[in-house]
């Protein structure tokens, strides 16, 4: 019995060295095939040399026309958005969402070139962010009504909201509450109170309707942070 132990592991070696060389023989044989498809190749391409640089032709034509494509766009952006004008019924008209962006575009009418849109889920009372051509880091709360000023009005507790977080949270230097729709009483008065500012409907129209930015339209706006040729 202690015989035939030794030749079954022999048996067993000899299968897994097997095994190791036709691996082996596999991936040499792989390699000496992709070897070959190379070689033939560069072979290929030296015969018809004159089809890779039409090749470079195209993509560098290709890459300019992307490459003047985005200028076009970037200066229609530009323009388009000194020109950009809202009516109150065309906001009114608007989903919530696409109040939002509105509200982002008119800043970046405006100026702040940074504006963006982060309302959603969890955006803890911040609709759009923007830094102004001060220096000034905005956080506005947008507040839509489809029936614009006979839907709800914006209470106290959506002010609570905005104050509660937009400098402690998002660092504002201007927190503001913007709707299409109408503002309570209590509210004006908590966001005196509080140093906030409320754009509503009457402001709105003005400012989505003209060419004056927003700091221009609110009282009490902080200083700016820095100088420009706005200043």
């Amino acid at each position: 019995m202690t015989r035939r132990r030794p030749a079954r592991r022999r048996t067993r070696r000899s299968r897994r060295q097997q095994q190791a060389e036709a691996q082996l023989i596999a991936v040499v044989g792989a390699g000496a095939v992709a070897i070959a498809l190379v070689v033939s190749a560069v072979h290929w391409l030296l015969v018809h040399w004159w089809l890779l640089v039409v090749v470079l032709v195209l993509v560098v034509l290709a890459g300019v026309g992307w490459f003047y494509n985005r200028q076009q766009q970037a200066r229609w952006e530009a323009v388009r958005a000194q020109g950009l004008r809202y009516g109150l019924p065309q906001l009114d008209a608007l989903h919530h969402s696409r109040f939002e962006d509105a509200i982002r575009d008119l800043m970046r009418r405006d100026g702040c070139r940074d504006a963006q849109r982060v309302g959603g889920g969890g955006d803890l009372g911040a609709d759009v962010k923007a830094t102004d051509p001060f220096g000034r880091h905005w956080v506005i709360q947008c507040k839509h009504r489809r029936a614009g000023v006979r839907g709800s009005a914006v209470g106290t507790p959506d002010l609570q909201v905005l104050n509660g977080t937009a400098r402690q949270v998002h660092g504002a230097d201007v927190a503001v509450i913007v709707t299409n729709g109408r503002v309570s009483g209590p509210a004006v008065a908590f966001a005196k109170q509080q140093r906030l500012h409320v754009v509503d409907r009457q402001t709105l129209g003005v400012w989505a309707a003209g060419s004056r930015p927003l700091w221009e339209l609110l009282r009490a706006v902080p200083p700016p942070r820095r100088s420009t040729p706005l200043s």
